[in-house]
């Protein structure tokens, strides 16, 4: 799919069809070695280094803001490598954050329901996200904060800490909206995007034309009509339009099913891991995953104002593939860790053998 999205595209910016697929493919072979990697490392090492791990990308994050540093791409400071070889400090983030604060909940279990705990973490990752939005990068940096709060939910806080934090949130995201001009026209044209079709309201205008017309089977593979300089870089954040406009309201289903699997087992795994670490670990991760699928595909059928949001596995994209890999990884190894039989996900038990009749 990201052949068929960006082909048009790869041809007209370098001359070659297969740019992209062949990017992507490098990215998904450095995926694939640090999944398996991850696979082979007990668990309990992140435990061990996730202070390490988590100032690393600290120190990477702040690295991207320096000039000469940080590369600036379609005007956001997000991006640390040299040409078109980089990473993205923030996806590096979303894994350190999630990491350190699974060690946080499982070291200081009911820590949460202390009021002043709970508000200094709180400030803590709204630092960090700070941090994100300086780039800026709001998508990631909220993706980042919701599934902070997802794992905070099961760390046994008071109630009343998360209606308190919701509050705040949604104050400071209406102060973040009216300082930036152009989050606020993102809202405009969210609510309206005729009221600016060639400005603001453009993208997702050209993603609805994508997906309307599309019928239960779509045009076809390599038929999209949208990837012809109409829908903007369409192998990225907004693919799944060119997904559903070639193989139809079928295939975009096909992709949300698959995803809803992942997540399914992600949280059943969460759920029969008897260490604390292990379950605070891969809860964190399938919020992660549950989060980004969501936006996603919401921001592309119009359910939400456009953000910078890649679809894992799925979008083109070398930080966000090689990330959401290594994550998989190191779920999968928990996974083995936990009932090597894999019987927990599907709700049976092994049968114990029978006895020998003396």
């Amino acid at each position: 799919m990201i052949y068929s999205a960006s082909s048009i595209w790869a041809e007209y910016k370098t001359g070659n069809p297969y740019y992209y697929l062949l990017r992507q493919g490098l990215f998904f072979g450095v995926g694939f070695v640090g999944f398996i990697i991850a696979a082979k490392i007990p668990y309990t090492f992140w435990l061990k280094q996730a202070n390490k791990i988590f100032f690393a990308c600290l120190i990477l994050l702040i690295l991207v803001l320096i000039p000469g540093i940080g590369l600036v791409r379609g005007g956001a400071r997000s991006w640390i490598g040299i040409g078109d070889f980089s990473i993205q400090p923030a996806e590096f983030m979303k894994l350190g954050l999630i990491i350190f604060t699974a060690k946080f909940l499982s070291k200081n279990k009911g820590i949460l329901k202390k009021n002043r705990y709970f508000y200094a973490y709180m400030l803590f990752v709204g630092i960090i996200f700070g941090l994100i939005l300086l780039q800026p990068d709001f998508g990631s940096g909220l993706i980042m904060v919701m599934s902070i709060v997802m794992l905070l939910f099961i760390g046994e806080f008071q109630i009343k800490n998360i209606v308190i934090g919701v509050l705040a949130a949604t104050a400071g995201l209406t102060l973040m909206i009216l300082a930036a001009p152009y989050r606020l026209e993102r809202i405009i044209s969210f609510l309206d995007p005729w009221s600016d079709p060639l400005g603001s309201g453009f993208q997702i205008i050209q993603s609805l034309y994508a997906i309307s017309p599309a019928s239960l089977f779509g045009y076809g593979l390599f038929q999209s009509k949208q990837k012809y300089f109409y829908l903007p870089e369409p192998g990225n954040d907004f693919i799944f339009a060119i997904i559903v406009e070639e193989l139809g309201i079928l295939g975009g289903i096909l992709i949300i099913l698959l995803f809803g699997i992942l997540i399914y087992l992600g949280f059943t795994l969460a759920k029969a891991s008897k260490d604390s670490f292990a379950s605070y670990l891969v809860f964190g991760f399938t919020s992660l995953l549950m989060i980004q699928v969501f936006i996603n595909i919401a921001v592309v059928i119009g359910l939400i104002p456009v953000t910078g949001v890649t679809l894992p596995f799925v979008s083109y994209g070398g930080s966000s593939l090689v990330i959401s890999m290594f994550m998989m990884g190191m779920i999968f190894n928990v996974m083995t860790t936990v009932d090597k039989d894999l019987s927990f996900e599907f709700g049976y038990k092994k049968k114990k053998p029978k006895r020998a009749n003396r």
